[in-house]
């Protein structure tokens, strides 16, 4: 385990899902259902997704390190402009809250869960920067517990503290804030692709 790495994927995972349509995803989940179930079904479909987005990375890494750093680089511009074109727009609507919690079980509230969640992460700027993450680092484990506990966090937070949260979050500023983390990786990665071709 490498902490270095595991904080800075934690590090640039964190803001980049705070504003996210996960947090507002998860809220609206643990309006319908008891927070428990959901957090386990959320924190399920984030660690699948977080090990898909590993993998890609890790495959991608094989690739000629000119080549890798390039779509590093790529990645995380793309990313970075994303992020600081939607700091102006309200947050993600993550839909109509139901005003009571339904009374189901704890293991059909984690499936609905785990299914809302999954299929809602995929393209996601975080999958994107685990990627990236993974790619520029042999260290797949340690991206992988980095982005997972960051994306626990976020989902912690919008289960547990629900609304209070999202009416107190200065949405566009973490958009900002992520934008310009992914901008100095995208830098970083566009030097790296400079060394490795002169060298």
């Amino acid at each position: 385990m490498i902490w270095s790495v595991v904080l800075a994927a934690f590090v640039l995972v964190l803001p980049v899902e705070l504003p996210d349509k996960t947090l507002f995803a998860s809220l609206v989940l643990a309006t319908r259902f008891p927070p428990l179930p959901v957090f386990v079904g959320v924190g399920t479909a984030f660690g699948l997704q977080v090990a898909i987005a590993v993998t890609a990375g890790s495959l991608l890494s094989l690739l000629p390190e000119a080549l890798v750093t390039g779509v590093v680089a790529l990645l995380f511009l793309v990313g970075a402009i994303l992020l600081w074109r939607s700091a102006s727009a309200g947050p993600e609507d993550g839909g109509e809250a139901a005003e009571t919690r339904e009374q189901t079980s704890f293991l059909r509230a984690a499936a609905i869960s785990f299914g809302v969640l999954f299929a809602a992460e995929w393209g996601d700027l975080s999958q994107l920067a685990t990627a990236g993450l993974a790619a520029r680092y042999d260290a797949p484990v340690s991206v992988f517990v980095g982005s997972w506990a960051a994306l626990l966090v976020v989902s912690g937070l919008a289960v547990f503290l629900g609304r209070k949260l999202a009416d107190r979050l200065p949405i566009a500023l973490i958009r900002r804030v992520a934008a310009g983390l992914f901008l100095v990786f995208a830098v970083v990665a566009v030097v790296e692709t400079v060394r490795a071709l002169t060298a």
